[in-house]
């Protein structure tokens, strides 16, 4: 199935996954009664924040999270994404962890679990990371540096 003007979509799947993310952020606020966010599950792995999540339940999460890919990846025979190299890899990083110290959180916390949660500062921070994100494509596409085609 494919989207017109879009041929290389996979709603399904995107539901699929839309479905499991949000099955997975209720368990752990339900079972765990912690928010899904990723910032703040790292920080707390890193030793850099404290929280009621055990340091080695944080390390489970932050690794379950490129090995689940990297598991669904095998099974179904999808292609592994690639990326432009170590350093910009790095400093796409730098710059994602300055935003959600600033921003209180990530867009996994804000997005998924405050924005079902209708948490004021997560509809901001939410509108606010949609905003740059557009404003990022139209600049990309207007200097002729688009990555799609």
């Amino acid at each position: 199935m494919s989207l017109p003007g879009f041929p290389d979509a996979a709603p399904l799947p995107g539901l699929i996954g839309g479905l499991l993310i949000g099955l997975a952020a209720a368990l752990m606020l339900l079972g765990a009664g912690r928010i899904a966010g990723v910032s703040g599950i790292a920080a707390r792995a890193f030793g850099i924040a404290s929280s009621s999540l055990a340091r080695m339940g944080a390390w489970a999460f932050i690794i379950g999270l490129p090995l689940g890919a990297l598991i669904v990846t095998q099974l179904t025979g999808a292609t592994a994404p690639t990326f432009a190299g170590p350093v910009p890899l790095v400093v796409a990083g730098l710059i994602v962890g300055i935003g959600t110290r600033l921003g209180s959180g990530c867009t996994s916390g804000h997005g998924v679990c405050g924005m079902s949660r209708f948490s004021q500062r997560s509809l901001v921070a939410t509108a606010t990371f949609m905003a740059t994100g557009f404003v990022t494509v139209a600049v990309m596409n207007a200097l002729g540096l688009a990555v799609l085609p």
